[in-house]
């Protein structure tokens, strides 16, 4: 490899590991390759490479390395804090068609995927095997979003109330390190003796190395699945309903909650039936032993009513089930009827705080004149206003995301997160000092420059960007600070 390479050659090299035509490189390839699913915008890649084994991602990232290029993984560009978005000229490592699924071992209750396998596709083959098992973490992208990119993030979705986030599903990786090493992380069975580094790279979004095999927890399905709708007057007694299950020992599956705006946008698309004076919902899912089931739907149905709810509804059939919940993963597409661009805010809060966390995002938008509707993973306090706006306006632009920064500071003061399963990426990385002093986030900067010394590695995210100001980042000119992609 000559010093400074370009273009050319950096494909030529590359296409012999891959193969030609498994190496995109032009300039119109290039562009598609600088968005991804959030409202910000990355900036020109060198190349976009689809490797399909971890001999061939391990042997692309040495080559980065001798060119002293950066590297951005990317699985399905879902993703909504910018994660995927290139930062300088890196070369794009796209784990698409690294989609196989290797291993189902229902003996030890564990399936063996590689980062491409589609979020969805991984539940539909296992229901095909007939054997009752599933996999649990479904984030409201989970027919388009990847595994690899489900790892990344950490992500949560409806069910993680009662089964837990990604992490806790995962108990094994194969990682490529930024020098170019593969290196294997815990085991198919837990409490693997060491430190815990498949906690560590679950939700480091690409930013510690490149993860192309995922060893993950299956589970049985439960014997019986009860769906309900309750329906309010408002937002305030459909959230202290949420409080008042949990307060009472009642754990369910999933408890969503939508206000009044999105439901009516839901219902233009799907019909549901969503009354107009009805003010939020709740889907409540409950699932386990069939025995017992009577009391537990009673007992949620009781502390509905005490808190106002005007109507309680169980699904029959599943297909009425599915119904339901079709409204609820309806929920952002729904948006797309009245704007092209929408902020999906994510935010977590103590659930008996939901109701005012709620609230008080209506006040910060509509101070800022911008129009917001909500949905919520009520059960854990996860919040996602959904704020619609202009993207080709600076002034709507600009207050989109001076509402983000308030909604942000507004959890972290209300004792929660500024972000319940959506990541960091370039979104919030300026609010990290909301919620850790410097001395924390230098101690997760170490860990960082450890293992990726030359920042090589899915640069300038996560961190503040005055962590990368006086350190010279790999295929990254210097920014200003506070400065995004576009």
């Amino acid at each position: 490899m000559t010093q400074n390479p370009g273009r050319e050659e950096i494909v030529a090299l590359c296409e012999a590991v891959v193969g030609p035509g498994n190496v995109l490189h032009e300039r119109a390839e290039r562009y598609v390759y600088g968005y991804d699913a959030s409202v910000f915008r990355g900036t020109d890649v060198m190349a976009v490479v689809f490797p399909e084994t971890a001999e061939q991602v391990s042997r692309i990232v040495r080559i980065s390395r001798e060119a002293g290029l950066a590297v951005v993984a990317r699985g399905a560009g879902t993703g909504i804090n910018g994660g995927a978005l290139p930062q300088g000229e890196p070369l794009i490592i796209a784990l698409a068609r690294m989609n196989r699924i290797i291993e189902v071992d229902t003996a030890n209750q564990v399936a063996v995927v590689q980062p491409g396998v589609v979020n969805q596709e991984l539940k539909a083959h296992l229901g095909s095997l007939g054997f009752g098992f599933t996999y649990v973490p479904d984030p409201g992208s989970q027919v388009v979003s990847t595994i690899g990119g489900n790892v990344g993030n950490n992500a949560g979705g409806m069910h993680c109330l009662k089964y837990g986030v990604t992490t806790n599903h995962v108990l094994g990786l194969e990682v490529v390190l930024p020098d170019g090493e593969i290196a294997r992380l815990g085991a198919k069975f837990p409490g693997a003796p060491g430190f815990d580094l498949v906690g560590l790279f679950v939700g480091s979004e690409g930013t510690l190395g490149i993860v192309t095999e995922i060893t993950v927890r299956i589970l049985p399905l439960p014997e019986k699945t009860v769906t309900q709708l309750a329906l309010f007057p408002d937002v305030t007694s459909a959230a202290e309903a949420v409080s008042g299950i949990m307060a009472a020992g009642i754990l369910p599956a999933a408890l969503e909650l939508l206000d009044r705006k999105i439901m009516l946008l839901v219902d233009r698309f799907l019909r549901i039936g969503y009354p107009e004076e009805a003010g939020a919902s709740l889907i409540i899912e409950l699932d386990g032993l069939a025995e017992g089931m009577e009391g537990e739907m009673r007992r949620v149905g009781e502390i509905c009513s005490a808190h106002r709810a005007m109507a309680i509804e169980t699904a029959t059939t599943p297909e009425e089930a599915e119904r339901l919940w079709l409204s609820r993963r309806a929920a952002y597409g729904s948006l797309a009827r009245i704007s092209p661009t929408v902020y999906v805010i994510d935010g977590c809060v103590p659930r008996n705080l939901l109701a005012e966390a709620i609230r008080r995002v209506v006040e910060i938008c509509e101070k800022r004149g911008l129009d917001v509707v909500t949905v919520a993973h009520a059960g854990d306090g996860n919040i996602h206003p959904l704020i619609p706006f202009n993207r080709d306006d600076p002034r709507s632009r600009e207050q989109a995301l001076a509402a983000h920064r308030e909604v942000m500071e507004m959890c972290v003061a209300l004792g929660g997160s500024i972000t319940g399963e959506h990541g960091v990426g370039v979104e919030k990385q300026g609010e990290m000092g909301l919620m850790f002093s410097g001395d924390e986030l230098k101690a997760m900067f170490a860990v960082k420059r450890a293992l990726d010394p030359d920042l090589r590695f899915n640069p300038r995210k996560i961190f503040p960007l005055e962590f990368f100001e006086k350190i010279p980042v790999a295929g990254d000119p210097p920014r200003r600070a506070g400065q995004r992609g576009k």
